[in-house]
This record gives C-alpha cells, sequence and structure tokens, in this order.
C-alpha cells in the first residue's frame, strides 16, 4: 500500500474512530471469560473440563482467523475488504451470545450456544484488527494501537463492572446490554471508517494458507518473526489461563461472588486504559523490546505476589499495577509482527498473530485447569508466572528493528 495515502502525523479523532472496532469486541469478551466459567461449573463440570470449553473460541481462531485475515487481504467488495467480514460476524455473534444466559441450565444447549458466539467473533476479530495496519504506517502504530487498545480497555471496563453489577440484577442482562453495544460499535466503524481506495486496485494474491504461511515464517533466515510469535505464544498462556479461572479463584479462595469477581478485574482494565496510549509513546521512545521486556517483568513480579494474597482490598491493588504492566506488553506485540511480515501481508501476519495468541489460549486454560484439580485454585498464579518468565526469556533473544524516530 502506497505510503502517499498515510498522512505524515497522527490523525487522532479518526484513530479513536477506529478504535471503536477494538470496543465492540473487547465488551464481549470480559463478559464472556468472567461468567461463563461459573455457570459451566454450577453444572457440576471439573476445572479441567471448564479449562477445554473456554478454549473453544481459540481453537476456532487457530484456524479461522488466518484464513479469513489472508482472504481479506485479497479480496474487494463495495463495502471494502474488512466490512464484509464484520457485517457477517458481529449479528451472528449477538444473537448466539445473548442465548447463553438463557439455556444456562442445559450442558448442550449451552455448549451450541458458546459454539455460535465463537465462530460469529471468529470471523470478525481478524480483519477489524487489520485496519491498524491499513490505515497507519509503522511509525505510526504503536501509539495507534495504544489508542484502539485504549478503546479495548474502556470496553472491558465497561463490560465488567457493568456485566457484574447487571448480572446481579439477573443473568440474561449482562449478555443483552453486551450484545447491543458491541452491535453499535461496529456500526460506527461500518458507517465512518474508510478503507483504502487503492487496495481496490491492489493485485490479488495466492492463498499461501496457514500452514505455507508458518512454514515461510519459519525458513525465514530473519528470526525475528519465530521469536515474536514464540513470545506472544507464552505470555498469552499464562494470562489467558488466569483470565478463564480467576473469577471461580475469587470465589473459592477469597470468599467473593461471581459477579464481585467480575468487578474486580475492572481495577485491572482501568489501568489498561490509562496505560494504553502512554504505552505506545514509551514504545516509540525507548523502543518496543524494551517496553515489553518492562511489562513482563512487572506481570512476573505480580503473579508471584498474587500467590500468597487472601484478601480482595489487596488483591484489587495488584491487579491494577498489572493491567498497567500488562499495556506495556500489549499495546506493542502486533506492530513487531506488522514489520517482520510486510505491507502486502497485513491480513496474513494479522492471523499468524492471532494463530499464535489462540494456541496459547487453548493449551494454557487446559494445562491450568488440570493443574487446579491436582492442586488448589491458587496454583493459577504460580502457573501463569511460570510462563510470563518463559515470555521474558524468549523477548531478551529478540533482535529489534530500529524504531522511526519521526513517528
Amino acid at each position: 500500500m502506497a505510503s502517499s495515502s498515510r498522512p505524515a502525523k497522527m490523525n487522532w479523532g479518526y484513530t479513536f474512530v477506529v478504535g471503536f472496532g477494538f470496543f465492540g469486541i473487547s465488551i464481549v469478551w470480559p463478559i464472556f471469560n468472567s461468567l461463563i466459567p461459573p455457570m459451566l461449573e454450577d453444572l457440576g463440570l471439573a476445572a479441567g473440563v471448564i479449562g477445554f470449553i473456554m478454549t473453544w473460541d481459540n481453537i476456532l481462531n487457530m484456524f479461522l482467523q488466518p484464513w479469513v485475515g489472508e482472504k481479506s487481504d485479497r479480496t474487494w467488495t463495495r463495502f471494502g475488504r474488512r466490512k464484509p467480514w464484520i457485517m457477517l460476524g458481529a449479528p451472528l455473534a449477538a444473537v448466539f451470545f445473548i442465548l447463553i444466559p438463557f439455556v444456562r441450565e442445559h450442558f448442550l444447549l449451552i455448549a451450541l450456544a458458546i459454539l455460535g458466539t465463537n465462530i460469529g467473533m471468529a470471523l470478525f476479530r481478524s480483519p477489524t484488527v487489520a485496519f491498524l495496519g491499513d490505515l497507519f504506517p509503522s511509525e505510526q502504530r504503536s501509539k495507534a494501537n495504544g489508542v484502539i487498545n485504549f478503546m479495548g480497555g474502556v470496553g472491558a471496563a465497561v463490560a465488567l463492572l457493568g456485566g457484574g453489577a447487571l448480572y446481579k440484577m439477573g443473568a440474561p442482562l449482562p449478555f443483552i446490554v453486551g450484545a447491543g453495544v458491541m452491535l453499535i460499535a461496529m456500526l460506527i466503524v461500518l458507517a465512518f471508517v474508510h478503507e483504502p481506495e487503492e487496495a481496490e486496485a491492489a493485485p490479488a494474491q495466492d492463498s499461501a494458507g496457514l500452514i505455507q504461511n508458518l512454514k515461510e515464517v519459519w525458513e525465514d533466515s530473519d528470526r525475528r518473526g519465530v521469536t515474536i510469535l514464540l513470545a506472544i505464544l507464552l505470555w498469552f498462556m499464562g494470562w489467558n489461563a488466569m483470565e478463564a479461572f480467576f473469577t471461580i479463584y475469587a470465589r473459592n479462595v477469597l470468599g467473593v461472588d461471581p459477579g464481585t469477581g467480575t468487578q474486580m478485574l475492572t481495577a485491572f482494565a482501568a489501568m489498561l486504559i490509562l496505560f494504553a496510549i502512554p504505552s505506545g509513546f514509551i514504545a516509540t521512545k525507548f523502543g518496543r523490546k524494551r517496553t515489553i521486556l518492562a511489562g513482563l517483568g512487572g506481570m512476573l513480579v505480580g503473579l508471584v505476589i498474587g500467590f500468597f494474597i487472601r484478601d480482595a482490598r489487596l488483591m484489587l491493588g495488584l491487579l491494577a499495577a498489572m493491567g498497567a504492566f500488562w499495556a506495556l506488553v500489549n499495546i506493542n506485540s502486533l506492530p513487531i509482527v506488522y514489520d517482520v511480515g510486510g505491507e502486502e501481508r497485513i491480513g496474513a501476519y494479522t492471523g499468524l498473530y492471532y494463530f499464535a495468541s489462540s494456541l496459547a489460549a487453548i493449551s494454557g486454560p487446559i494445562l491450568a485447569g488440570t493443574l487446579i484439580d491436582l492442586t488448589n485454585h491458587a496454583m493459577i498464579w504460580l502457573f501463569s508466572a511460570f510462563f510470563m518468565l518463559l515470555a521474558f526469556i524468549t523477548m531478551l533473544r529478540l533482535h529489534e528493528a530500529p524504531a522511526n524516530p519521526q513517528s
């Protein structure tokens, strides 16, 4: 994509509009991840089984998101490249998401509703996130991703705080309201985000497929692609396991109900919001690798401390600190992946990013759930800390491309 189509300076207002895509996505997942595990536990399922069910979306994402991302690179409609996937996936996800609480007492029905939600979300997440690569040059992506994740953090905070309160009024309410807000956010993206016109004239590329894309990254003499994807795999193994089991941990160890446990995670989301945009500026000044390492180090320390905490108020403070450190990690990983992948394969490398994170989110909760069944709920903290340590070591081996000083 020609660089001439991009402004030399950040258009901050437009960047916030683009961020509504991630806002909409982030409304759904905190409600999904925090309220569904207690529902499954109420059906008498073991932690290992719950962990497996909570990975279904990631099993689908491993295959659907890379395919959808690359497919959206190579097609053009009168609506654009990415937007048709939003128009297909968002309504499908909303319908099944609303159904979940109404069928929560029947395992087969709730399983089908969870699966339908996962399929709908997988169809439009990768194209939505690919707007970061389509609309912003490399030197602006950390800042733009900060804004986009700021919007995602706002969505997560709204979902956790409002969802927890609504849940206490009635289990279906957070799902109904969450689906509605998600659809409104995606309508804003469809109406006001304009895909670059030159994409219409771009020559179609041959579909390499997931396996071929992975093979190309593995065989590339530039090992940065392998290193960053491995680091992403490791840190998401740690955090997705924690996210999947925190409300169960809070109920069984801290003695609070699932709604309160969901609201506790708002402290994490709030600091993620506050540090999202600063994280982009920090990475621009000090480099993405250093910024991510600082975030991983902070997460590691926080997870070790969390193992010893049994007071809900202290846990709130810890979650807040960890939210700030997680922003340093989360904001700057995707821009590095785009730098490695190149301008012509933004969607394909978005898919590879989500392949790594999805593989992590499959293995993390399953392994963590098995560990909990064998030991106790508090072990989730040490499990997550172990994988953050491995991610930190992996990032030390990454050779970062020089930052653009004019960002």
